[in-house]
């Protein structure tokens, strides 16, 4: 690699690790703090945000974006992330009798199942793991988005499956969302008492998890 090729790699990383750092910031931060002209930090940003790897919200700062966080995800490693939640899926599961399961941020506004371990109704939603649905309308694309409520968790009836309930929470890692804790019911088996109920047990999963997450990130670090 040549050295104006090997120094605009270099200005990028900076960059995107100046995002990631800071969680979020705008273009005038970026530049500042990795030393460069807002046009040169502009360019760079625009190819990271092209490539998914950095966002920009609503109010034009930028985010880590949604490739990042796949990859970041894989970095972690999904079976790391499978095996941390396994058990505590297991006995949400057997405690709810609905399938649970977990997701990470997919690329191109969506959200990735990666593991699920099934409820033992007869009528029960069945393995969706391998497959990506859009944040839009969906319970784990508000938590994918930071957008969970005070409550710890969300309920969206009917949204991406009509005649589905899906209750979400988020596991996080360092102040940030890792994974997503879901479960997906029936709706003729959810009221809204039994909703709340399930949300809040989901919602204390998903902080024990958040907790060994990052209790295992810092003993890593």
């Amino acid at each position: 690699m040549s050295e104006p090729s090997t120094r605009t790699v270099e200005r990028a990383l900076s960059l995107l690790a100046d995002v990631c750092e800071k969680g979020s910031t705008s273009l005038a931060d970026a530049a500042r703090a990795v030393d460069l002209s807002p046009s040169t930090a502009l360019r760079l940003l625009r190819t990271l945000e092209a490539s998914g790897f950095v966002r920009r919200d609503d109010t034009g700062s930028y985010r880590a974006g949604s490739r990042l966080m796949q990859l970041g995800a894989r970095a972690l490693g999904h079976e790391s992330l499978i095996d941390l939640t396994h058990d505590d899926m297991r006995a949400l599961a057997a405690e709810t009798g609905e399938s649970v399961y977990l997701s990470v941020a997919g690329h191109a506004d969506s959200a990735l199942y990666i593991s699920i371990v099934e409820g033992s109704h007869s009528v029960r939603h069945t393995n969706w793991v391998g497959r990506t649905i859009p944040l839009e309308g969906s319970a784990a694309g508000v938590v994918l988005r930071g957008e969970t409520p005070d409550a710890g968790f969300v309920v969206i009836e009917r949204g991406i499956e009509r005649d589905v309930t899906a209750l979400a929470a988020p596991i996080t890692a360092s102040g940030r969302v890792a994974a997503v804790l879901s479960i997906l019911v029936p709706s003729y088996r959810m009221s809204d008492a039994t909703a709340q109920e399930r949300g809040a047990l989901l919602a204390a999963t998903a902080q024990r998890l958040s907790t060994g997450l990052s209790t295992g990130l810092t003993a890593e670090s």
